[in-house]
């Protein structure tokens, strides 16, 4: 895709012109870089048939990349004092639906009226683990998220069985996760105090853990990373309320060595666990 047409856009010229700076309890950082808001919307991969979600506008840098490729754009801001200036960067793009709301309150079906859409979006960090949740377990689910995370919280998302966690397994239930890139502190402004990573998850057709048993899955991960550095046998019994005998039992039945600790397991052992 040709970006040549996006203006840059200065944000530190636009705040100061509105009267406004970068609020630290919205989480707000935003991303200037003009390569790395390329590299997200390449990520995305969008098509002129495509619907797509944003979260988190901030002035709309992002938001041109990926209106002069998609068929509609509706982006989601909470910031209220953003939305004058926001909606002056995007009078060119006809087809960009600015949305005032907390992503994290609102129907994702009310937002986007179309299944397989994609989300693309440099989100406020403080909220990532909140709002992957939202949209992996919404009503609806994308065919692909890109969003830019703190570089540290992309590697956990995307660890391999040995070192996986809570999150990292909450994700690779519903997708493939990979880090596309990484993005230095200083593409943003104001600068955070991490780099960042663009991470993009490709969404299974049907999750890993068939629907029938993803309310075990969940109860049975949350159990066993709750005191992580414990024994499985230790660690379940304590979750699910159990005497630690009937515990190592499960896991026993389940071919699981009781003395592994959660972080070792592959979604496959999850998922025979929860089939017991």
């Amino acid at each position: 895709m040709n970006y040549a047409s996006i203006p840059a856009l200065n944000t530190a010229a636009v705040l100061k012109r509105s009267g406004l700076r970068a609020d630290k309890s919205f989480g707000q950082n935003f991303l200037q870089d003009a390569s790395a808001l390329e590299k997200i919307a390449d990520a995305a991969e969008i098509s002129g048939d495509d619907c797509v979600l944003e979260i988190g506008p901030g002035l709309g840098s992002l938001t041109r990349y990926l209106a002069v490729s998609a068929k509609e754009v509706t982006t989601v801001e909470l910031d209220a004092d953003l939305l004058p200036p926001l909606r002056a960067v995007l009078t060119p793009y006809q087809n960009v639906r600015v949305v005032h709301g907390d992503i994290l309150k609102l129907s994702i079906s009310e937002l986007i009226n179309q299944p397989n859409y994609i989300v693309a979006a440099n989100i406020p960090y403080n909220i990532t683990s909140a709002i992957l949740r939202h949209l992996l377990e919404g009503d609806i689910k994308p065919r692909r998220i890109v969003l830019t995370v703190q570089k540290e919280v992309a590697e956990r998302i995307c660890a391999k069985p040995g070192d996986l966690s809570l999150l990292a397994l909450s994700v690779q239930v519903y997708g493939k996760p990979e880090i596309v890139a990484t993005i230095p502190a200083g593409s943003f402004h104001p600068a955070p105090k991490v780099d960042s990573a663009i991470l993009r998850i490709d969404i299974y057709d049907e999750p890993l853990i068939p629907s029938e048993f993803l309310n075990s899955f969940f109860k049975y991960i949350k159990a066993g990373f709750a005191q992580k550095r414990k024994m499985l046998r230790n660690s379940l019994a304590s979750g699910l309320h159990i005497p630690p005998p009937q515990a190592e039992a499960l896991l026993t039945s389940a071919k699981i060595d009781p003395m592994r600790r959660a972080e070792t397991l592959s979604i496959e052992e999850w998922k025979g666990l929860c089939e017991k």
